[in-house]
């Protein structure tokens, strides 16, 4: 029998549930994957806490790896025993075996664990598309990302310096600074003891930073917009300290006639073309060993409320998967 995790009704980390659940014969299109490991993701709390609003009874999780088991009429390019992985598509991947459109699939090359291609996927395409394609990171560039020791933080900063880039990150702890070092960062602030745009301000020689990675949301969208240089560009494109409130355009040209823009990974892989060049792009890097992923947790995919309450209390570092 097959087993999955779902939710009838949206909020804490308790309204999860192991239900089995029986899966149908593959549709046109779609291929069945019987899953070897599964990303979690901040992405995934408010899906459940319904500050992303879905149709309920749902399933849960966009991003996982496994086995192709079986292909519905029309799937081309895929075999029977082929390893992929995906980080888009319907909600659902919080299963030990589900049918996955064929076109949000691709293959995981030689080189890359199962956990690592669960685990990098979702954050590592959020990397590529911030540091290669919302704001092109340049040799020479000094950026600010903020949560530097999380899932896309510890990716993203280390891109941003094999691009040639010097690194400023914020973190909330000793541990997470040293972990970020260890990525890429050149320079780890304490956000919640340390004036941050008064010390990038020290590390620019006052003149700030051309773009900001912010994923915290509410606690880091002030500082961020004073830690930016004239014309600076505020990527806001997370929530775990909760919603940005309401802005008056006004602000930003006060503070230079700053650029503020909230992308999301579906724009930026929207057709076949662009998800395979992002993804390659991708898995091409950690398959070379120049982006390292960590997964520093895994959890039984049964345990997923354990997994939740830990990534909300901001226990966890780096990437973690469930495991089916």
């Amino acid at each position: 029998m097959n087993h999955a995790i779902r939710f009838h009704q949206t909020g804490g980390p308790e309204v999860l549930r192991w239900e089995s659940v029986d899966l149908a014969p593959p549709e046109p299109g779609e291929v069945r994957v019987r899953h070897t490991a599964i990303g979690l993701n901040f992405i995934d709390t408010y899906h459940r806490s319904g500050l992303y609003p879905v149709a309920l009874p749902s399933g849960l999780g966009s991003e996982a790896a496994g086995i192709v088991e079986d292909l519905g009429p029309g799937v081309r390019g895929f075999s029977i025993g082929d390893r992929v992985t995906y980080a888009s598509g319907p909600l659902g991947a919080y299963a030990e075996v589900r049918n996955v459109p064929a076109s949000v699939l691709v293959k995981i090359p030689q080189g890359v664990d199962d956990k690592v291609a669960a685990a990098v996927m979702l954050k590592g395409m959020t990397a590529q598309y911030l540091v290669r394609r919302t704001y092109e990171v340049k040799r020479g560039d000094t950026i600010l990302v903020h949560a530097a020791a999380g899932g896309v933080g510890l990716i993203l900063c280390q891109w941003a310096k094999h691009l040639g880039a010097t690194v400023i990150g914020t973190v909330g702890s000793e541990e997470k600074a040293k972990l970020a070092r260890e990525h890429g960062c050149d320079h780890v602030l304490l956000y919640r003891t340390e004036n941050v745009p008064e010390r990038v301000r020290e590390l620019t020689n006052g003149v700030g930073v051309p773009v900001v990675y912010d994923s915290v949301g509410k606690d880091t969208f002030a500082m961020s917009l004073d830690s930016l240089r004239l014309r600076g560009l505020m990527v806001t494109f997370g929530n775990s300290s909760g919603a940005v409130g309401p802005i008056d355009p006004r602000v930003l040209a006060q503070k230079g006639s700053l650029y503020l823009t909230r992308p999301t990974l579906a724009t930026y892989i929207h057709d076949r073309a662009e998800l395979e060049a992002t993804a390659g792009e991708l898995l091409d890097l950690v398959a070379k060993g120049v982006l390292r992923v960590n997964v520093s947790q895994t959890y039984h995919l049964r345990d997923a409320e354990r997994a939740h309450r830990d990534l909300e209390a901001r226990k966890t570092t780096g990437s973690t998967v469930l495991l089916p």
